[in-house]
């Protein structure tokens, strides 16, 4: 019983730990890109065309910020794509630039719905 105890509050500290500490990862758009170095996450409205296969040389796609003003960065991207993925959708992925291209991380591409995270409109 004192064993079962122990390892559920060290699992409590470490679940504490990771939700307070574990989101270490800077969550930028496109427009804040410049002179970033390192591993980001990219946040932003994808924008046509798409080319190319995530399970192959790699998919393709450019990504303005979330607004639509700023700027566009190009993203490649290996690895499992979301169902919702298309041309319009906020997408977060996970990843750096390499000489002018943002390289995401493979298996690190998501989705959100636009409609979700908008404000309420008041009754007419």
């Amino acid at each position: 019983m004192v064993v079962a105890i122990s390892i559920a509050a060290i699992l409590s500290v470490f679940l504490l730990y990771t939700s307070i500490a574990g989101g270490g990862t800077p969550a930028l758009e496109p427009s804040e890109l410049a002179g970033v170095t390192g591993v980001v996450s990219l946040a932003g409205k994808v924008v046509g065309p798409v080319s190319g296969d995530a399970r192959g040389a790699g998919l393709t796609f450019r990504v303005s910020d979330i607004d639509g003003a700023g700027a566009f960065v190009r993203v490649r991207y290996s690895g499992s794509v979301p169902d919702l993925f298309e041309p319009g959708r906020h997408v977060f992925v996970r990843g750096e630039m390499q000489r002018g291209t943002f390289v995401g991380q493979p298996d690190t591409l998501m989705t959100k719905c636009p409609s979700k995270y908008e404000a309420e409109r008041p009754p007419e």
